[in-house]
């Protein structure tokens, strides 16, 4: 059986997060570095927006008042608010048995993801139809790459690729506070009332708020009975803190 790496981090903020998924992809591309699952959080709450994405999309003022930071990342996709939820990583590549091409990997590497959420009792599904128009929250689209429990969206993920070697990273969310993304996002009355009923946390899906460790578990159950592999846990080498402090900057947005 194949080994991998887990990560169990503790909550950090957003620009060292997105620095240190870089430099576990830079590494792996390089050969220096296993395939990784790496579990984590952000502190303070965090708003990432996609590599291309405008910041004019968030409303950055609202959130300084609200003690929440704003930073980018390097895969693409929208805006989200990292707040009361588990965030994961996967890095691994073609010599890892990840499939080319953005919906062949997808559907492959989100299989553990639903895995996850099956074994909390939350029945959900890659999400079958995209929908959803251009506004600045990825929470108010659906795409391939997402899960959803039936047409309510759950997870959304994004990922980017160096070499032959992949980063998807995404949400399990716990709860959401509708009103404050809604305001984070700039969204219209309209678009609030869709984020709120076009959507699903795993609190809703199950009544109840896991604990840290029970989602953690379900995720590192489903990613190991997935791909067949054993997880290992480990922590960043030196190269890869040393990449990730080298990377921090160009995730951190200042305006």
């Amino acid at each position: 059986m194949s080994q991998w790496r887990v990560i169990i981090d503790d909550a950090a903020d957003g620009p060292w997060n997105m620095a240190v998924d870089r430099a576990i992809l830079s590494e792996h591309a390089s050969g220096d570095a296993p395939p990784t699952l790496r579990l984590y959080g952000f502190s303070p709450p965090t708003v990432s927006i996609g590599r291309f994405q405008k910041l004019d999309d968030v409303d950055v003022p609202y959130c300084h008042e609200r003690g929440i930071d704003v930073c980018r990342r390097p895969t693409g996709g929208r805006g989200v608010l990292h707040d009361e939820e588990l965030t994961y990583s996967i890095v691994a590549g073609v010599r890892d048995g990840v499939p080319r091409g953005v919906r062949d990997s997808y559907r492959y590497l989100s299989g553990a993801l639903a895995a996850a959420y099956r074994s909390l009792g939350v029945d959900a599904a890659l999400t079958a139809r995209e929908r959803g128009k251009r506004v600045g929250a990825c929470y108010l689209h659906a795409t391939g790459a997402d899960l959803s429990l039936g047409a309510a969206k759950l997870s959304g993920s994004a990922q980017v690729w160096e070499r032959d070697s992949c980063l998807q990273h995404g949400s399990f969310v716990i709860a959401r506070d509708v009103a404050r993304e809604a305001r984070v996002f700039m969204l219209d009355v309209e678009a609030a009332r869709a984020l709120a009923t076009s959507t699903a946390t795993i609190v809703d899906a199950i009544g109840r708020r896991p604990e840290h460790v029970e989602l953690a578990t379900a995720v590192r159950t489903g990613v190991e009975a997935t791909f067949a592999v054993e997880l290992c846990e480990e922590g960043l080498s030196d190269g890869e803190q040393m990449l990730a402090r080298s990377y921090v900057s160009e995730y951190r947005l200042d305006a």
